[in-house]
């Protein structure tokens, strides 16, 4: 029996081939960012709001890729391909946690798109803050992938079923993290719900990060969240992949 890291390995060289074939998906999950970006940036006041704007539109990025990845797994059950692998040597575990892994790459991919498009404007990323930011943003794609693929699981050949879900939780999601407006002066129970959104503090991490601010608490709540989004999404994943028929 080969073992779970080789099997996650294959099974992440086979979900990541089609991606860098075809990359033109990877910029497309970035459309509607880069609007939000194009559209939202310029109402901001003060010269320095693109350090603000900037990391919630490459979190945004990060959600919009990942939730929507579980859309290629649900192609797969429809065509039998799944099935198919379902049947190979390959330990379940392994055909979840290798197609969550694969989320990293585009990220990677759309972070730097979008900070190269960004600096010429006046946005200055801290180098170090950054490619820690990308780190934390790394194990959040993980669990956000992972969870898009378990919601394709649960709803096999309905398709309609996937994407009511994926796009019922995608703005709430979003808007209550705070990436587009702040959240810190609107009512009470906004604020409530948005200090129980995960997401919320992987912004605030981002942000920090960013600028240069290492050592804020905001990193240390981001990176928390971060990790249990991503261990909550393979517990969840690897359960609904190992009672997958």
């Amino acid at each position: 029996m080969t073992s779970l890291v080789t099997d996650t390995r294959v099974v992440f060289s086979r979900e990541l081939r089609p991606v860098l074939r075809d990359p033109f998906s990877v910029i497309f999950s970035m459309v509607q960012p880069l609007f939000f970006l194009g559209l939202f940036a310029p109402l901001l006041p003060g010269d320095g709001s693109l350090q603000w704007f900037v990391p919630g539109i490459i979190v945004m990025s990060c959600l919009f890729g990942s939730s929507m990845t579980g859309s290629n797994l649900l192609f797969e059950i429809q065509t039998g391909s799944h099935e198919r692998m379902l049947v190979t040597p390959l330990r379940r575990p392994a055909l979840l946690i290798g197609r969550a892994l694969k989320e990293i790459v585009p990220m990677f991919a759309q972070a730097a798109l979008i900070v190269a498009v960004c600096v010429p404007f006046g946005f200055e990323p801290h180098l170090g803050g950054a490619l820690l930011g990308l780190l934390i943003l790394a194990g959040f794609c993980v669990g956000l992938g992972a969870l898009s693929y378990t919601l394709a699981l649960a709803s096999k050949n309905k398709e309609w079923l996937f994407w009511t879900v994926q796009q019922t939780l995608l703005f709430p999601l979003l808007l209550l993290a705070g990436v587009l407006l702040p959240i810190e002066n609107g009512p009470g129970w906004l604020q409530t719900l948005s200090k129980i959104n995960p997401m919320t503090y992987v912004v605030s991490a981002e942000r920090a990060l960013f600028s240069g601010d290492v050592l804020a608490r905001s990193t240390l709540e981001g990176l928390v969240a971060a990790v249990v989004v991503c261990g909550l999404g393979l517990a969840v994943g690897v359960r609904a992949m190992r009672r997958s028929d």
